[in-house]
C-alpha cells in the first residue's frame, strides 16, 4: 500500500486507533455535511451512511485538489483511497444510536442488559482511478454481543464514567463495560467501530 494516500473519513478516535494499530499510514478528513439516510434495514442503513461519508470527503478532496497549483496537484493526484464507516447497535429490530443524555443512556443499556444485540458496521472504500472518478467497495460486518444481567446501580455507575455519550448503544466494549460482556459472536473490533481485518483485506485487493 505504499505510494497510496489513505484518508479516513471519520473523526472517531477508536477508528483512528484501530488503523494505527494495524500499521496503516493515513490522514483524517471529516465532512461536516448533514447525513440523512433513506434505508430502513440496519445493514442497508450503515452501508448507505458509510458511503455517504466517503463520498462527501471525496468531493471535498477533489475540490481541494482543484484549488492547488499544477505542480502540487500532480503530486497529490496519485493513488487515493477514502475509508468511510458507520456503526449502529440494533436490538429487537430497534436501532440504538448515540444517547442524547444520561436518561437516554440508561434506557438503552437497560434494553441491552441480560440480552443479545447486534452491532453492524458499514464500510465504504473509494479508490480514485481517474482524476475525478472513484470505484467503490461497500460492505457491512455484523457481530452479536451478549450482555450479562445488570442492576440499576451498575447501569448508573457505568453511565457516570462518561463512556456512554459518543458511542452507539451507549457503551464501549473496550472500556469499563467489558465486565458485563458474556461473549460475542464475530469480530471484536467491529464492535469498536471498524472491522480492521476485513478493511485490510479489501484494501489489499483494491490496490
Amino acid at each position: 500500500m505504499k505510494n497510496t494516500r489513505i484518508i479516513l473519513a471519520s473523526g472517531s478516535p477508536r477508528r483512528k486507533e484501530l488503523l494505527e494499530m494495524v500499521g496503516l499510514e493515513f490522514q483524517v478528513m471529516v465532512s461536516n455535511q448533514e447525513e440523512n439516510y433513506s434505508s430502513s434495514k440496519p445493514k442497508e442503513i450503515v452501508k448507505e451512511l458509510a458511503l455517504m461519508k466517503a463520498r462527501h470527503v471525496a468531493f471535498e478532496y477533489l475540490e481541494m485538489l482543484s484549488e492547488k497549483g499544477k505542480e502540487q496537484k500532480a503530486a497529490d493526484d496519485d493513488k487515493v483511497v477514502i475509508i468511510g464507516a458507520d456503526t449502529i447497535v440494533v436490538i429487537d429490530d430497534q436501532v440504538l444510536e448515540k444517547p442524547k443524555d444520561k436518561e437516554d443512556a440508561f434506557l438503552m443499556i437497560s434494553k441491552l442488559q441480560d440480552n443479545v444485540h447486534q452491532v453492524f458496521t458499514g464500510v465504504a472504500l473509494l479508490n480514485k482511478v481517474e482524476s475525478e472518478t472513484f470505484q467503490k467497495v461497500n460492505f457491512v460486518v455484523e457481530t452479536k454481543v451478549y450482555v450479562n444481567k445488570m442492576t440499576e446501580d451498575e447501569i448508573w455507575d457505568y453511565i457516570q464514567t462518561g463512556e456512554s455519550f459518543d458511542k452507539a448503544g451507549g457503551y464501549g466494549i473496550q472500556g469499563g463495560f467489558a465486565k458485563f460482556i458474556e461473549k460475542i459472536e464475530g469480530d471484536f473490533y467491529n464492535v469498536m467501530g471498524l472491522p480492521v481485518a476485513r478493511v485490510y483485506k479489501e484494501l489489499k485487493e483494491l490496490l
